[in-house]
């Protein structure tokens, strides 16, 4: 295990000690001392720049087969690796429960096998010629170095995603880990040691080191995973410079109850999508729109299951760990209380643990009777909150899901098919799930619509995010063309000019 207590970065397979001025982790379940983290230097940035764009330099010249050999010996590394430390770290760093960030840490290993098979399943496309004696293609190389921007919730998971699918188009990998989870970040940062010295790289720090990695002339590609203000300035950035970036920003994601609901799957179902690692995730329910001939049903099931769940530090028995800051904490605060005040009905929940009053904990929360002059129905809560609003039929629950800024996700519980398909179909999301919420799958695109996100993580789609085609067409027997300079006379206007068809 890594010395938590002094600040370090990555440069494949070396941990080197920043020169940058320590700061304090610390845990949000005990406000006790974890370790020391730093922002890396300018000088440090540049000169692992320099290291992985040489790395990749050979990288992007490695055939297809042999990049796939050394994706699979990476996956056997992970699932080889005791990672228990790693995820005690992520747990301390942003109390998430134990068994989260194990279990996060397992999903890593089939996303690589995944993109070292998909990279070498196709590397462009041969077209219809449009003359004799004339092969016509388009090739996949890859961008140069990507920088890969992480979030606090899913460090490692999500970065597995964008990283596999980047080395196995050939490119050189920059991670830029959340602030609140560098340690976990940089411990499992040692199972790249069977790739080449310098391919990838983990520099922490806050936004000026994300900023100074999407400007950079030495970076060709970003992924970002965040909050909606920072995934446009991210954008703005990458743009600015010309740089392809998928964007995956914070979502509301709703929840449809129908008439047709099976509620004791329905109520189980909506603890996990609103309560899972306290809300603190992209892809959490936090509105709900439950027809009313169900409602009061759903809710009674709903308040039940919720109050099954035990709260307390990430490395106990615990469903409900904190969050992962004051500030995260907060703004839960504000928005219930804003809530209240406009008439919301708490039926559970709703204040900070009698039994935990150090850390930033608070119960998970059932308000019913939400309006849409609720702030809470207008902004991601990203915690333990779950908004009802009672709808009248269907129809009008699909209309109050779409009425947002964001798009994401979107859940519903139904027993009709034609429900079921109608819902697919009205969405406004870039995911939908049916009787399942939160559910991905590594040959799918992830991601969302409006406000949640440009571009797409995983899948196919996930592999072209950090690939640029070449056209080329290749006449393998030289020829003079009729239509090359100079023109015949007659095809000039005073002659009677060239003729179509």
């Amino acid at each position: 295990m890594l010395d938590v207590q002094k600040p370090h970065y990555f440069v494949n397979p070396a941990f080197p000690v920043s020169e940058g001025e320590p700061k304090r982790v610390i845990d949000p379940a005990t406000l006790a001392d974890v370790g020391a983290r730093a922002d890396v230097t300018a000088a440090e940035i540049e000169t692992v720049l320099d290291k992985v764009n040489a790395a990749q330099a050979l990288w992007k010249d490695v055939d297809a087969k042999s990049r796939a050999k050394v994706l699979h010996t990476l996956a056997n590394r992970i699932e080889a690796t005791d990672f228990t430390e790693c995820a005690i770290l992520m747990s301390r760093e942003m109390g998430k429960p134990y068994p989260e960030a194990i279990g996060e840490i397992a999903n890593c290993a089939p996303i690589f096998r995944y993109y070292a098979e998909m990279a070498r399943d196709e590397a462009g496309k041969v077209a219809g010629t449009t003359q004799k004696g004339s092969l016509q293609f388009a090739t996949y190389e890859p961008l140069g170095v990507s920088v890969h921007i992480m979030p606090f919730n899913f460090p490692i998971l999500l970065m597995c995603w964008t990283v596999a699918a980047s080395l196995a188009a050939g490119n050189g990998c920059v991670v830029k880990p959340a602030e609140l989870t560098t340690l976990s970040t940089l411990e499992f940062m040692k199972v790249f040691a069977d790739l080449p010295d310098d391919l990838v790289a983990c520099l922490p720090g806050g936004a000026e080191v994300g900023k100074a990695l999407v400007d950079s002339r030495k970076t060709h590609a970003v992924a970002f995973t965040g909050s909606v203000g920072a995934g446009k300035a991210v954008a703005a950035a990458a743009a600015a410079h010309m740089k392809p970036a998928v964007i995956e920003a914070g979502g509301s994601d709703p929840m449809i109850i129908t008439a047709h609901a099976p509620i004791a799957v329905a109520a189980a179902g909506a603890v996990t999508g609103a309560f899972h690692m306290s809300g603190q995730v992209c892809t959490s329910t936090e509105r709900m729109y439950v027809v009313d001939s169900v409602h009061d049903e759903f809710v009674e099931a709903f308040k039940a299951e919720t109050l099954r769940l035990r709260i307390g530090n990430g490395l106990d028995k615990s469903e409900i760990g904190p969050l992962v800051s004051k500030a995260a904490r907060d703004k839960v605060e504000r928005l219930v209380a804003d809530a209240v005040a406009k008439g919301a009905t708490v039926v559970c929940g709703g204040k900070i643990p009698e039994a935990h009053q150090t850390g930033w904990f608070y119960e998970p929360t059932i308000l019913t009777d939400c309006t849409t002059d609720m702030d809470i129905l207008h902004e991601e809560t990203f915690g333990p909150v779950a908004a009802i609003v009672r709808v009248p039929d269907f129809d009008a629950a699909i209309a109050g899901a779409n009425a947002s800024d964001f798009g994401l996700g979107a859940s519903v519980f139904t027993t009709s098919l034609e429900e079921a398909h109608d819902a697919h179909e009205r969405l406004e999301s870039g995911m939908v799930w049916i009787n399942n919420p939160m559910i991905d799958n590594d040959a799918l695109p992830f991601g969302g619509w409006k406000n949640s996100g440009i571009g797409r993580e995983l899948g196919r789609m996930g592999l072209d995010t950090f690939r640029r085609t070449k056209m080329v067409i290749l006449d393998h027997k030289p020829i003079r063309h009729e239509w090359w300079y100079p023109y015949p006379d007659d095809w000039f206007l005073d002659a009677g000019g060239r003729q179509i068809g």
